[in-house]
């Protein structure tokens, strides 16, 4: 395993480490959790995404000589910070929800334990993996349910940064999506790829017709042609006579797509290509595929929308010291106060298998009833891995949890949470 760039933290976090290991503090047994305050607005459930990246990276997580020697010569740290830090390895706990697990504000989605500087160092790397993998999933979510069945490629490598290309067609494929476009991803996780040319290969051939000859020349009629670099119903009539009714696909990147996919349905139709499926794409999110849910549309491309977490590009997790040597601590800022103690928490159903509410345990043991669901598990225990998801587990687990909540959280209007949560306070 690889190590992780343990300055992947920030400052302020060996501010504090620094400070602790010299009042003496820095040992004292302590819990965090991650969870939210609020939704994302519109929103009416958060998934949680991110944990199998998450997991390997706290076990790698190391800091190197380099990195130390920076630190040092920049100010950041002193002689005895330094040598803590060159020792560095987690030997806490990690418990938290199942990846594809639905939350809600409230929801202690992730729970570290160990000593205070052990687990506060880890803070950014924490927050930093779980806020872009559960945003770009619940985004991704909203497009699986808008898009009732049909299947949707992740192609949004070009419109975020390399290294959360990869992360972003990870969690969406964990969301429902069918592939993804990113080759690193589908390397790296065995998501399936796709793809067809850009409007930059028509272009690059005298006319349309060569450039689909020669695009079928080498891959074959199972391949999908984009049809829009000219003239829409042009290019069909183009990539029929090239390639014969038999073609796969043709993608429609521009215009408007309610329209033109009911006019190229006909075209395909009438040419013999009645089997020939349409792909829209061009920045598409929710609420385009969902007003596109009457027209003849097979397949969509979403880019933008998904690797930005449409419009909530951060799912607003924080990291929080909830226990301290056994004793609960509580913040009371106003409008940022936290329940204070280890929380355990189990998602209530009805005998039918709805989710009803999901009920929050500070310092407690579960008063569990017959359709209850416990919904930590155990991730790391004294700094060893001992679960990490398989990505194929966690989409079935998510869909599963779609499923189960009342159909009034599926809504893209926004609304309250899908399920409320009750936060039962210590005794």
């Amino acid at each position: 395993m690889e190590s992780t760039p343990a300055l992947m933290t920030d400052h302020y976090e060996l501010t504090m480490i620094s400070a602790a290991l010299k009042d003496g503090t820095a040992d004292r047994r302590c819990v965090f959790e991650v969870f939210t305050r609020r939704l994302p607005t519109g929103r009416r459930y958060g998934v949680v995404a991110g944990i199998g990246r998450l997991i390997e990276e706290i076990a790698a997580f190391r800091f190197g000589p380099d990195e130390i020697d920076y630190l040092r010569s920049a100010g950041v740290v002193d002689e005895t910070t330094a040598t803590w830090l060159a020792g560095y390895r987690f030997t806490g706990e990690v418990e938290g929800y199942a990846e594809g697990e639905l939350f809600f504000p409230g929801s202690p989605i992730l729970t570290v334990s160990g000593t205070f500087a052990e687990c506060v160092v880890l803070e950014t790397l924490i927050l930093s993996v779980l806020n872009h993998d559960s945003a770009i999933a619940a985004a991704a979510a909203r497009m699986v349910t808008a898009a009732r069945g049909r299947p949707i490629i992740e192609m949004g490598s070009r419109r975020t940064h390399e290294h959360a290309a990869v992360a972003a067609a990870r969690a969406s494929y964990l969301a429902g999506f069918a592939s993804t476009s990113n080759l690193a991803a589908g390397r790296a996780y065995g998501i399936p790829t796709t793809g067809t040319s850009a409007h930059a290969f028509t272009l690059l051939h005298d006319d349309e017709p060569t450039a689909f000859g020669s695009q079928v020349a080498a891959l074959g009629k199972n391949t999908t042609l984009l049809v829009d670099t000219y003239d829409i119903s042009q290019g069909i009539r183009n990539a029929i006579a090239v390639a014969g009714p038999d073609l796969r696909a043709v993608r429609i990147d521009s215009g408007d797509l309610s329209v033109l996919a009911q006019q190229s349905r006909e075209l395909l139709d009438s040419l013999g290509a009645t089997e020939t499926k349409i792909i829209v794409s061009g920045d598409m999110d929710e609420y385009s595929i969902a007003t596109l849910a009457a027209e003849p549309v097979d397949m969509y491309g979403a880019g933008t929308a998904v690797v930005t977490g449409s419009g909530a590009p951060t799912a607003g997790l924080v990291y929080k010291l909830v226990e301290v040597e056994g004793r609960p601590v509580v913040k009371r800022s106003e409008n940022k106060a936290t329940v204070g103690g280890r929380k355990t928490a189990v998602r209530r159903h009805k005998p039918t298998g709805t989710a009803i509410e999901e009920i929050v345990f500070s310092q407690g043991v579960p008063d569990h009833q017959a359709n209850d669901r416990l919904l930590q598990r155990t991730y790391i225990a004294s700094g060893e891995v001992v679960d990490i998801p398989r990505l194929a587990e966690s989409r079935e687990h998510l869909r599963q949890c779609l499923i189960s909540i009342p159909w009034e959280g599926l809504k893209l209007s926004a609304g309250d949470p899908a399920i409320p949560v009750v936060i039962v306070p210590t005794a």
